[in-house]
């Protein structure tokens, strides 16, 4: 090909790359934290999604649970005023407002520290958690709480070395504005026979259980979330509501409640939260949060 060919064919690939590169959608701009209090990890695009509201009730509301409530809360305002704080893991009982209290306490104490901010990564996204960290860390006027709900891992998962890595493993570190809240149904956030399948099956079978169990480890409160009784669940209903304005007597609000339970099967504040948008929608009563 002579010159002028070569010429030609290298204008006509550079018009050709010009229309492509202005089909092509441009990259969003990263997200202030500034724009919200509360954001979503969105792992494929390795960006913060801003949440506009929060799906969450009043601290005052979650009763049954005053313990972890406390606990959950100093730790919070600790680490939001730049005091040292340890990453927490909620456990327990199912239904029992572990997560509704990680959303509850970010509200409350957000109101008297603006820089702090919630940011939920989803359980299957924790490879990516050093990603959202590199971001949290260039954020030094914020401070951040990154919440995984339902965190649990699977014989087959090891996703689980990244978390223990990111937490405090790595040569970095976790980041100083960032704390990590988990919520799970496990303790130790792995399933017994997961553990005791180990225990049975390694050459050092004291080594690969320490292994797997440690994960917990990294948290250092552990708060844990019980099934709750008849009184309990029966002052969850009262107060609820009472907040909400419900007019009912109190002999009625408790029988009603408690053949809900029954059909249920279980006592929970989820249950009782879920009479409580019944008996509203039957009262004709509109629950704003």
């Amino acid at each position: 090909m002579n010159d002028g060919g070569t010429r030609g064919g290298l204008s006509l690939l550079a018009r050709i790359a010009q229309a492509l590169e202005r089909m092509a959608p441009r990259p969003a701009p990263p997200v202030s934290p500034d724009s919200a209090r509360a954001f979503v990890w969105d792992a494929e695009n390795a960006r913060l999604h801003p949440v506009e509201r929060v799906n969450r009730l009043p601290l005052a509301l979650l009763r049954g649970i005053g313990m972890a409530r406390d606990t959950l809360l100093e730790n919070t305002r600790r680490f939001a005023t730049g005091l040292p704080a340890n990453n927490a893991l909620l456990w327990g009982a199912r239904g029992m407002g572990k997560s509704s209290l990680v959303k509850a306490v970010h509200g409350e104490v957000a109101r008297e520290h603006p820089c702090l901010k919630l940011v939920e990564i989803h359980r299957e996204d924790i490879s990516t958690l050093p990603a959202l960290m590199a971001i949290v860390r260039d954020e030094r006027d914020f401070r951040f709480i990154v919440y995984c709900d339902d965190l649990s891992f699977d014989a087959e998962d090891t996703s689980y070395k990244s978390l223990k890595a990111a937490l405090e493993g790595g040569i970095e570190g976790r980041p100083d504005n960032m704390i990590f809240y988990a919520t799970s149904n496990r303790r130790h956030l792995l399933p017994r026979d997961m553990i005791e399948n180990e225990r049975s099956t390694a050459i050092h079978p004291s080594e690969a259980v320490q292994e797997k169990v440690s994960l917990s480890d990294r948290f250092g409160l552990w708060l844990g979330f019980h099934n709750c009784s008849q009184d309990d669940y029966l002052d969850i209903i009262r107060g609820y509501a009472y907040h909400f304005g419900l007019r009912i007597s109190d002999d009625e609000l408790r029988a009603q409640a408690l053949e809900w339970a029954a059909g249920r099967g279980a006592r929970s504040g989820r249950v009782a939260w879920q009479f409580i948008q019944d008996l509203a929608g039957r009262l004709g009563v509109k629950i704003r949060l």
